[in-house]
C-alpha cells in the first residue's frame, strides 16, 4: 500500500512503519545508543523523564527477552538482532504522586527513538505481546516501573522469509485514517 500525505512532513515519519521481517544482520551498538539519545530528549510533564530502557543485543540478553514474548510475536521477532524494553515510572519523583502522564511521555520517547532508528536505516516494531509478569521477573523490573512495550530493532528483512502466509500478506505499511477523521476544531463533535 502506498501511503499518501496531505502535507510535506519529514522523511523519517513518511518512511517509518512496523515491519515483521527482520534481517539477522548485526547492527552497531552506537546506532542503538543514538536511538536512546533521541528518546532522552523527548518532552515530559514537569521534565520528569519517567522512562527507562533495557537494551538487549548480547546473545544471553536476546534469549532472555525473546523468552518473555508471546508465541505469535516470536514467530517473527526472534530474528531481530536487538530489542529495547520500554518502561514508565508510575509516580513522580518530586512529590511521590501518581504520574498520570508517564505513559504519554514514555510513548513520546518511543516515537523519538523509532524516528532516529529510521534515520539510521533501522526498522522498529513495538510489541505489547509479552508475558507481563514473567517479563517483570526475568528483567528484574522494580515495582515502581511498568513495562510498556518491547521493541524489536534491526535491518529490514525479506518478507518471503516470514513463517506464515498471513504474516507475509500483512508485511506492508499500514493505512491511516483521513486527517478529517482524527481532528476537530473548537470542541469534540
Amino acid at each position: 500500500m502506498k501511503r499518501e500525505f496531505n502535507f510535506d512532513i519529514i522523511d523519517e515519519i513518511k518512511n517509518r512503519w512496523s515491519p515483521r521481517a527482520f534481517s539477522n544482520e548485526e547492527i552497531k551498538k552506537e546506532d542503538l545508543l543514538a536511538m536512546l539519545e533521541a528518546a532522552r530528549y523527548a518532552p515530559s510533564c514537569f521534565n520528569e523523564q519517567p522512562w527507562k530502557f533495557i537494551l538487549s543485543y548480547e546473545l544471553d540478553d536476546l534469549n532472555l527477552i525473546r523468552s518473555v514474548l508471546v508465541d505469535s510475536n516470536r514467530l517473527w521477532a526472534d530474528k531481530a538482532p536487538a530489542f529495547i524494553s520500554i518502561l514508565a515510572k508510575k509516580r513522580f519523583d518530586f512529590d511521590g504522586g501518581d504520574n498520570f502522564w508517564a505513559k504519554f511521555d514514555t510513548g513520546t520517547a518511543w516515537g523519538y527513538l523509532s524516528l532516529e532508528g529510521e534515520k539510521r536505516g533501522l526498522v522498529t516494531h513495538a510489541m505489547g505481546g509479552f508475558k507481563k509478569e514473567l517479563a517483570k521477573e526475568r528483567l528484574n523490573i522494580p515495582e515502581e516501573y511498568e513495562l510498556i512495550a518491547v521493541v524489536a530493532i534491526g535491518k529490514l528483512g525479506n518478507r518471503e522469509e516470514l513463517a506464515t502466509d498471513a504474516l507475509k500478506e500483512q508485511e506492508e505499511p499500514g493505512s491511516r485514517k483521513a486527517l478529517e477523521e482524527i481532528y476537530m476544531e473548537g470542541k469534540f463533535k
